[in-house]
């Protein structure tokens, strides 16, 4: 997939697959905005990829007023939005809901749903007044069943493909690409949290059994093309090896 003249918001940029996705955009040629709560982790990725390439903004995407100052540095910077990632997410606080710290659950919420509807409502005046954009939110299999002790992250998943389909219902025809990507387990520092709580089957699995982070990065930049079309609205998930055939990444 050609990216040159594009240019990429990406949440969650400064690790994991954020950090992932701003290395397989940049390499296709298109200009990345890297926003994260790590003013430091994103200022060095930046450098990493250059300063003609990319663009730290440190950000929190709870807060819509930071986020809307992201798009509008973006476009001042690069002229133009042509791709929203929204990746920034969280799993704390790993508790049964009868135990769960009320103000950390809420904090998910605030990150994992909350900050994707700003990514969203920021992004979209600009992708609509040029005609059309693409938005990309990496979801989950949570958003499809509960897990136990992950009653935010279950929630606030579903909640966030639920806004993929909004965008879908109410701006597909106005040129807007919405899509959301289910990765699988990943070999990111969130496996490594699950790991350590032992609380349900995901705890379980072997580090080998997660797959590496710039496989998603792929097949985030595969959603850009028209071969994903028929996922508008939907979810691509990374399990289905057709997928991965497709992506290339077998």
């Amino acid at each position: 997939m050609e990216m040159s003249g594009k240019v990429v918001m990406i949440t969650g940029a400064s690790r994991g697959i954020g950090a992932e996705a701003a290395r397989v955009f940049a390499a296709a040629g298109a200009k990345v905005a890297l926003l994260a709560r790590s003013e430091e982790a994103v200022a060095d990725l930046a450098g990493e990829l250059g300063p003609e390439v990319a663009l730290a903004i440190p950000c929190d995407v709870s807060r819509f007023w930071e986020v809307a100052a992201a798009v509008e540095a973006t476009v001042k910077t690069f002229g133009r939005l042509d791709v929203l990632v929204n990746n920034a997410g969280m799993l704390e606080p790993i508790a049964h809901l009868a135990e769960a710290d009320p103000e950390a659950w809420c904090q998910v919420i605030d990150v994992n749903l909350k900050g994707v509807f700003n990514g969203m409502r920021a992004a979209l005046p600009v992708m609509l007044g040029q005609g059309g954009g693409t938005i990309l939110t990496v979801g989950s299999g949570a958003a499809h069943g509960p897990v136990e002790a992950w009653s935010a992250y279950c929630s606030s998943k579903a909640g966030a493909l639920m806004l993929t389909r909004m965008v879908d219902k109410e701006n597909g025809a106005q040129g807007i690409r919405a899509l959301s990507l289910s990765p699988g387990t990943v070999a990111t520092q969130m496996q490594r949290d699950i790991k350590a709580s032992g609380i349900n089957p995901v705890s379980q699995l072997d580090w080998s059994d997660h797959i590496a982070p710039d496989w998603p990065a792929k097949a985030l930049l595969w959603m850009c093309s028209p071969e994903a079309d028929g996922f508008k609205g939907a979810e691509v998930s990374l399990r289905d090896e057709e997928i991965r055939r497709k992506v290339g990444l077998i």
